[in-house]
């Protein structure tokens, strides 16, 4: 993509009320839903396209999606920061090799300003649903900020959105302070206190560290070790930063160098899963560098090949472990009181705070029952009977004029998704010019087509170490398929998005009745 040319701000203006109250939808051509990297990287393609009749619904107060949501303590990304950007919108001012997370948000806010793109967001406003309509070949969309139609609906929700709360007993009953790590509590201060870390994910490794210096004593909750790779991080020096700026092609250069060393993991993930063998040698040197403790070693040394769940980055989350007022616990909890958790082998540990590290509503995002397609069911209703499903990972069978950004299979292990991101704006690029160009009201991809695609995926997915691994994941439905991951090389998936494919649909060329709702 290339930088858009500046324009006006045009002012998202909510929809009229028409007399006797009755709201008037207003009308755009597409409606984007999220404006995290997937819809502001949708939004963008839209203005350098030269269409101009969109609106982005957001339901926070800015643009940021998970990283205006994770502001928690150590917040930052695990993939290299020169990749993890916009290919058309390169930023040479990083401070570090993998960005924390408040300069990713800021990168994210300038790159809304360049593009001037506040004027076609409707912040704080919630999708309370969106429902195809045959009869005007158009998708009807209720919010808390007025009433709309659009011709395509754009899901650019996000995988990472919707936070996950641990099932148990009487958690509702504490009465300290407990939130989850996406919905950090700020006005909470925790040090001196005896605090509980519910997980051992990609958050939590990040938090223990950040807050274990500070707190009284830390109790950290781990179900299942993960494997912990040393994280590569550093500070850039001025010279560097000052030749990222200046010299033409060098970032984009380090960038190049960057995608292909990340592309090269997966030759293990999904070619030649007994290569990780290596990576894991490494990971375990990680934990005896750090680990004296033969117990404690024990219980931290996963029992599954690496690669099978997310590998994990940190130079801090073992030696954290080994502190003398951080204990893992690693019984099951049975329940939570009023002032303490026990575990399954009736101990009572008492605390003061407890942070949720416990994940994301991926495969069961509550998103999904908004989404109601042609055939009044929803695509929570639809995907739970036979797990998510999506051609390409944005159309989906019975959901007309529909396309998901990062939807069902497009995840990664091993590099950035905004190349990802990036590859389905293309497609939803020449979607868009599919229609104007030949005059298509509707298009809905086939079924069968649909079926083989999905098919041929887990056929491939059945090499890869997150099926031959021997672990469980949140990579995995309640049907036990991985719908989450692309299990290629991501230049696979580019080149399969590069243009859009109308053979692959139904298609209608009628005219789009005028809609008062």
């Amino acid at each position: 993509m290339t930088q858009a040319p500046a324009r006006p701000s045009v002012p998202a203006t909510p929809p009229p009320t028409a007399r006797n109250g009755r709201s008037r939808r207003r009308h755009v051509g597409v409606l984007i839903i999220g404006s995290g990297f997937a819809g502001l990287g949708a939004a963008i393609r839209l203005l350098q396209d030269g269409r101009d009749d969109f609106l982005v619904v957001e339901r926070g107060s800015e643009v940021g999606g998970t990283w205006r949501d994770n502001t928690y303590p150590g917040a930052a990304c695990d993939v290299p920061s020169h990749l993890y950007s916009f290919s058309f919108e390169l930023n040479p001012n990083w401070s570090r090799s993998f960005s924390p997370q408040p300069e990713i948000q800021d990168y994210l806010r300038r790159v809304a300003d360049t593009y001037d793109l506040a004027g076609k967001h409707l912040f704080d406003t919630d999708v309370t649903l969106a429902r195809w309509d045959e009869s005007s070949t158009r998708w009807l969309v209720d919010t808390t900020n007025g009433d709309f139609s659009c011709d395509v609906l754009v899901g650019a929700v996000g995988a990472l959105a919707e936070p996950k709360l641990p099932d148990v007993p009487g958690i509702e009953t504490f009465a300290g302070e407990i939130f989850h790590s996406a919905r950090w509590n700020h006005d909470v201060d925790l040090t001196g206190k005896r605090v509980a870390l519910i997980g051992t994910g990609a958050s939590a490794i990040q938090i223990g560290p950040a807050i274990a210096e500070r707190v009284a004593h830390l109790d950290v909750y781990q179900r299942t070790a993960p494997w912990v790779m040393p994280r590569h991080d550093r500070d850039y020096t001025r010279a560097e930063t000052l030749a990222y700026r200046h010299v033409p092609g060098l970032q984009r250069l380090a960038r190049e160098a960057i995608y292909w060393g990340r592309e090269s993991y997966m030759v293990g993930f999904g070619y030649r899963p007994d290569v990780l063998k290596i990576a894991q040698r490494v990971a375990k040197r990680n934990i005896d560098k750090a680990i004296t403790d033969p117990d404690l070693r024990a219980r931290v040394t996963p029992d599954w090949l690496i690669g099978c769940k997310r590998i994990l980055i940190s130079n801090t989350w073992y030696p954290m472990l080994a502190r003398d007022d951080v204990d893992l616990v690693t019984d099951g909890i049975a329940e939570v009181r009023e002032n303490a958790i026990v575990t399954a082998d009736g101990t009572v540990r008492e605390v003061d705070a407890i942070v949720v590290a416990t994940g994301f509503h991926v495969t069961d995002s509550p998103t999904f029952q908004r989404i109601v397609g042609a055939e009044g069911r929803s695509l929570a209703d639809v995907w739970g009977e036979h797990g998510q499903q999506a051609y390409k990972g944005t159309s989906v069978a019975g959901f007309p004029n529909l396309l998901l950004i990062v939807g069902p299979n497009t995840g990664l292990g091993h590099s950035s998704m905004i190349y990802m991101i990036e590859s389905h704006v293309n497609y939803l690029a020449g979607a868009l010019a599919t229609m104007r160009e030949q005059g298509i009201t509707r298009f809905e991809v086939r079924p069968d087509v649909q079926d083989e695609y999905n098919s041929s995926l887990q056929r491939q997915m059945k090499q890869t170490i997150w099926t031959t691994g021997g672990c469980a994941s949140w990579y995995l439905d309640k049907f036990g398929n991985n719908t989450t991951l692309w299990p290629r090389f991501t230049f696979l998936f580019r080149n399969q998005t590069r243009r859009f494919d109308v053979d692959a649909y139904d298609v209608s060329r009628t005219p789009t009745k005028e809609l008062v709702i």
